[in-house]
């Protein structure tokens, strides 16, 4: 998965939902603001598992460093 996953779904939902919007069809506008839904969840996951991995970098930095201080 891609960040421009995320984005397509986002800009994707954005236009089924207008669309929806326009044109009174209440499935598209709620399939729309499922699809937005999913795309910013994609975004989300990906920030989560980003912030996790720099986390256990530091850890294993910090681990590294009392290693080389015995």
């Amino acid at each position: 998965m891609t960040d421009s996953d995320a984005t397509r779904d986002k800009l994707q939902g954005k236009l089924k939902e207008t669309a929806g919007k326009l044109t009174g069809d209440k499935d598209a506008e709620a399939e729309g603001r499922q699809q937005n839904a999913e795309g910013q969840l994609k975004d989300q996951v990906e920030d989560a598992k980003a912030g996790l991995k720099a986390a256990g970098e530091r850890v294993k930095d910090a681990l590294g460093d009392k290693k080389d201080n015995q």
